[in-house]
């Protein structure tokens, strides 16, 4: 079993790990600095100190290294998942540096996978280049959104319209105002069998209809830096039907496509920022002096530093595995381990950040790290693109079918 990294995977983390530790990481209180001057404080990827890394990123090759295919780097999963890892370690602006940032990550995919000729032109190619944002919209206020063939958001078709009715909330990066296209999930036949009730749109913001009712709040955190979460309302909206991806009754399926790589890509992130976690555990322990001593000397403090290394390393082989399963035998195979990560990385990383926050006392719950807008991230991981409930349940129902199988 071979645990490096290939040539290209290698050359291009060399070239990252300078670029971050150079570029990305100094500029963040510039970024900040610039946010917070503009006019509308959600339109973060406006601010200047971005599109000057950008293109840096641009220059170095590092620009959607996590698209596979014609239209992206051409990586692999497993060579993209140390570079994911790394932008982690600034989770607020490198992956949007590199415009390897959620939600658009994922709906490039869906527009690469599964858009025509004419949605991809319109859509997909500003996207690639970084000139617009975007935002998933499947959520919803009124069900258990868990379940997504709960969504009741109504597609109809009218001629040569759809005519699209309905809530949605926790909308990721819809308050930017540089989101300009909205991939809405839906029911355009509510009869149907379960699982083909749903279809997917292209929703122009500005489309008559669409209302952006507010932002939402993480634990008092609005995440403005990253386009913000918001709830949505559509009243009579009217797409034409050339604006529906794949066909009636995919909506589904596109949706478990587009989460399976979303998963990883979030695991892949989190594990950076974990070891940016125990960074800081080891440097405030090493500082700090209570009751005569450092508190890295207290069996305590030592014992969590430990237990933070090795739970990392085993999620990292976890995702790396999971990774390579994707590469070999694809999403669908490796269904069992991107349950298995997407159960196992929020908690391991929930669980170091609190011990970090413990080790830094009062100043870990401040405004003065970033480790209390870390968590507040991180837990939100534990209900995004599938509560951990749910995962659990669909993977003791597939060791149980196995168990009888035998």
């Amino acid at each position: 079993m071979d645990f490096g990294f290939d040539t290209r995977t290698e050359e291009l983390r060399r070239s990252l790990l300078t670029f971050m530790d150079e570029r990305i990481v100094p500029s963040l209180p510039v970024f900040d600095e610039q946010v917070s001057a503009l006019p509308d404080r959600w339109a973060w990827s406006t601010a200047p100190v971005l599109q000057e890394l950008r293109q840096e990123a641009r220059d170095l090759g590092l620009w959607n290294v996590f698209l596979p295919g014609e239209h992206g780097a051409g990586l692999t999963n497993l060579q993209y998942a140390p570079l994911a890892e790394i932008t982690g370690r600034s989770i607020r602006l490198a992956p949007a540096v590199l415009n390897c940032a959620a939600p658009d990550t994922g709906n490039m995919e869906v527009l690469a996978q599964f858009g025509n000729a004419e949605q991809q032109e319109r859509w997909l190619k500003p996207l690639l280049r970084g000139e617009i944002r975007s935002a998933f919209a499947m959520t919803e206020p009124d069900v258990a959104s868990s379940d997504a063939t709960n969504i009741e958001l109504s597609i109809r078709r009218d001629g040569d319209d759809y005519v699209i009715n309905g809530r949605k909330w926790w909308i990721t990066g819809a308050m930017n105002p540089e989101c300009e296209i909205f991939i809405v999930m839906g029911k355009t036949d509510p009869s149907a069998e379960r699982h083909r009730q749903q279809s997917m749109v292209l929703v122009p913001r500005d489309a008559p209809g669409v209302e952006v009712v507010r932002g939402m709040e993480v634990f008092g955190y609005d995440d403005h830096d990253h386009g913000g979460h918001a709830e949505l309302r559509f009243t009579d909206v009217r797409v034409p039907v050339s604006n529906l991806i794949g066909e009636e009754g995919t909506g589904f399926a596109i949706a478990q496509a587009r989460l399976g790589p979303g998963r990883i890509h979030h695991c892949m992130r989190s594990i950076g920022l974990a070891e940016v976690a125990i960074e800081a555990m080891c440097r405030r322990a090493s500082e700090r002096v209570a009751f005569g001593r450092p508190i890295a000397e207290q069996g305590v403090v030592r014992d969590w530093i430990a237990e933070s290394r090795v739970r990392i390393e085993q999620l990292r082989l976890l995702v790396l595995k999971t990774a390579w399963l994707m590469d070999t035998v694809g999403n669908k195979g490796a269904h069992t381990e991107i349950q298995a990560i997407k159960i196992a990385t929020p908690k391991t990383v929930e669980w170091i950040l609190d011990k970090a926050i413990q080790t830094h006392g009062a100043a870990g719950l401040s405004q003065d790290t970033e480790l209390a807008a870390a968590f507040a991230g991180i837990r939100t991981l534990r209900f995004a693109d599938g509560p951990d409930e749910v995962h659990k349940n669909a993977l003791a129902k597939a060791e149980l079918r196995r168990y009888a199988a035998r």
